[in-house]
């Protein structure tokens, strides 16, 4: 039993140092150069290949996608570092029940494809906050949704990311933290100009298939440690610290390590938040989140929509056996560094008070992986974190200059949006910086805990909007708007109370009011879903039912109303936020910008001639994918997303059982866990 579980620790590389580390052998280093030539190379090819010029061929990968290329970039984009580096940690420092959040997924991912994707194909939307601004009218709700993705983007996405990436090179590497952040986003700002402007789906699916490759084999690695699935479930009850205090319950496994369903008043997460307040950001995230359902929209028609989200589907089963289970056993091989329980050792062993469970996965991946393979990891890693940034920094930077600033200087120049899109940028990196410390201190350095925590407070209100737009047609504009206000004022409010009572140590008395300390985010995900439901539901009666125009082909039940032939819209009508895709760079927004402003710019200009352009402003036109593109060019007319919601019988019917079946595997999966 013991040489199962000291024989992959490391011959100590200094004999006075308690807590010796691995390095990146010169091995894994040339693996990981080749690796980023490799990708490089990829984004270099699809950039000269891939069709550019048209928003739908940008955006939605010209809408031809076949079922599985979708659900590898579905599961891929959900699917990052921060993930890797969260699921493994929580698995570490708490037991299973942190996969609840991907059985959950499961549902959602399949109820997107079978109840939202129709109605967001009948009504021909590409965007979210375009679906909000048919179905309610108006712009105040499209602005304030702009306004509360900046916010998600960097409280649960770009600050993450970085803080997730930052742990594997600095476990590999051994350098500081923050020095690790500014090196990692160098490196990104390169990927980002050299490869990363047209990664198409294509490169998301190479990425998952690696990534999976890699992180079953370190799941093979990691079982065969400590015993198999046996050897786990015993030796996790052991692996306690060797500092750890007398009569103290800090750093001891949880006794209910090993159940998804737990106390509804005294655990970390109680059953019916699982059940009930869980669902509600999970169906945000799947159903309404730009990124995500900008994958679907992707597909040829919505056969293989719903093919490549039972893909994706299947594919959440994953994450409770490659990242959770590793997590735990790296807790069995490693006590004393991922479960240390004294806020002065844990600064020494990761430079975070708060606990070292967050450096689960890192630990397993250079201790346990011979070389070569450990490269190939922390490259996937790596790759899979900028990948992510460049495609947020892409997003968030178009939701800014065209939802926001446009909004607010309608005769903005060309010259101007781009100027303000790459100026948010650095001011968006600048505050993610910021807020890192605050991700390293929050919920007892449990990272996946934070970024939940985050989401329960933020996403609930927007989620019952849609929710009601799509399947109550008596809602309102009114009611729409003061119903998301309400619930973000409540939500806003709890968040600035979770950071004014931060979460004492386990040796520690909890001096916190009760509305925090008693009230789970998951409970106050329930009570923000209830509040907003009622105000919506309260303002819509209370006030003027939509017109007809406003709920034709738009909700549910009517999504199946002919066709009305409607005013074209202009080229320069802003498209709102994450038009990212796939990892596609922040320069990438002054082709976004290009498109939109091209009407007014044609007009402002139509006697002007084209000035000569000297190479490089060329190559950097071309870089951007906005090359031979005249300001004298006429506005294009918007093309449909997917013609119909038209389906083959036989083909249907093969993915309903297919779904069928999904549904009775995520069933079993929670019975056999709960």
């Amino acid at each position: 039993m013991e040489s199962s579980t000291s024989s992959p620790q490391p011959p100590p590389s200094d004999p006075l140092d308690p807590f010796p580390q691995r390095s990146l052998e010169p091995g894994d280093i040339a693996v990981l150069v080749l690796y980023f030539l490799f990708v490089l190379a990829v984004g270099l090819w699809s950039t000269v290949k891939t069709k550019r010029d048209t928003v739908k061929g940008y955006f939605l990968a010209g809408g031809d996608m076949v079922w599985w290329p979708v659900g590898a970039s579905l599961f891929a984009s959900n699917v990052g570092s921060g993930h890797f580096v969260g699921l493994a940690g929580s698995g570490a420092a708490t037991g299973i029940s942190v996969a609840a959040y991907e059985l959950n997924g499961m549902f959602s991912v399949l109820m997107l494809a079978w109840i939202f994707l129709p109605i967001y194909i009948a009504g021909q939307v590409t965007t979210m906050p375009e679906y909000l601004r048919r179905r309610f009218g108006g712009s105040r709700i499209a602005i304030t949704l702009a306004v509360l993705y900046l916010f998600i983007y960097i409280f649960t996405k770009i600050s993450v990311d970085m803080y997730a990436g930052a742990i594997f090179i600095q476990q590999s590497l051994h350098l500081d933290l923050y020095l690790s952040v500014v090196g990692l986003l160098a490196v990104t700002a390169l990927y980002t100009v050299a490869g990363g402007l047209a990664a198409v789906i294509y490169t998301d699916a190479l990425q998952t298939l690696i990534m999976l490759v890699g992180a079953l084999t370190l799941m093979g690695y990691s079982f065969a440690a400590v015993g198999g699935m046996e050897g786990l479930q015993e030796k996790y009850f052991l692996a306690l610290p060797s500092n750890l205090s007398e009569n103290s319950s800090c750093g001891l496994p949880r006794e209910d390590a090993f159940h998804l369903f737990r106390d509804p008043l005294t655990s970390d997460l109680p059953w019916p938040g699982i059940l009930f307040g869980m669902s509600i950001p999970s169906l945000w995230y799947w159903c309404t989140d730009q990124v995500i359902v900008q994958r679907s929209l992707a597909a040829k028609n919505l056969s293989h929509a719903k093919g490549g989200s039972l893909m994706a589907a299947y594919l959440k089963v994953l994450p409770l056996f490659i990242m959770v289970f590793p997590g735990m056993v790296s807790r069995i091989l490693f006590p004393d560094q991922v479960a240390c329980a004294d806020p002065e050792i844990c600064q020494r062993v990761c430079n975070n008070p708060s606990g070292c469970s967050d450096i689960a996965y890192p630990k397993l991946v250079l201790e346990l992986l011979p070389t070569g393979l450990r490269g190939l990891m922390m490259a996937v890693m790596v790759a899979a974190l900028m990948s992510s940034l460049t495609s947020i920094f892409n997003s968030a930077s178009t939701i800014f200059t065209m939802d926001l600033w446009n909004h607010v200087r309608p005769r903005a120049s060309e010259k101007e949006l781009m100027i303000v899109g790459r100026v948010f940028v650095l001011l968006l990196v600048l505050v993610s910086v910021l807020w890192i410390p605050v991700v390293q201190a929050s919920q007892g350095g449990q990272l996946f805990v934070y970024i939940q925590a985050i989401s329960s407070y933020l996403q609930p209100p927007v989620a019952m909007v849609f929710v009601l737009g799509c399947f109550w047609k008596r809602a309102n504009e009114k009611g729409a708007f003061w119903g998301l206000v309400l619930g973000l004022l409540l939500g806003f409010i709890r968040l600035i109370l979770d950071f004014i009572y931060v979460e004492p140590a386990c040796h520690q008395p909890d001096e916190r009011p009760s509305v925090v300390k008693n009230v789970h985010y998951l409970y106050f995900s329930m009570i923000l879903s209830s509040v907003t439901v009622l105000t919506v539901t309260v303002m819509s009666l209370l006030t003027e039912p939509p017109s007809k125009e406003m709920i034709s082909r738009l909700t549910w039940f009517t999504r199946g109303d002919p066709v009305v032939q409607k005013a074209q819209v202009p080229a320069a009508t802003p498209l709102p936020p994450a038009l990212s895709h796939n990892g596609t760079a922040e320069a990438n927004s002054a082709s976004i910008q290009l498109e939109m402003i091209q009407e007014s710019a044609s007009k402002a200009h139509s006697s002007d001639v084209t000035p000569k352009q000297s190479r490089v402003v060329r190559a950097l036109l071309w870089l951007c994918g906005m090359e031979g593109k005249g300001t004298e060019q006429a506005p294009r007319p918007a093309e449909p997303v997917l013609a119909s919601v038209e389906e083959n019988p036989v083909v249907k019917t093969l993915l309903d059982v297919n779904c069928l079946l999904c549904i009775c595997c995520a069933f079993f999966l929670w019975g056999y866990f709960a």
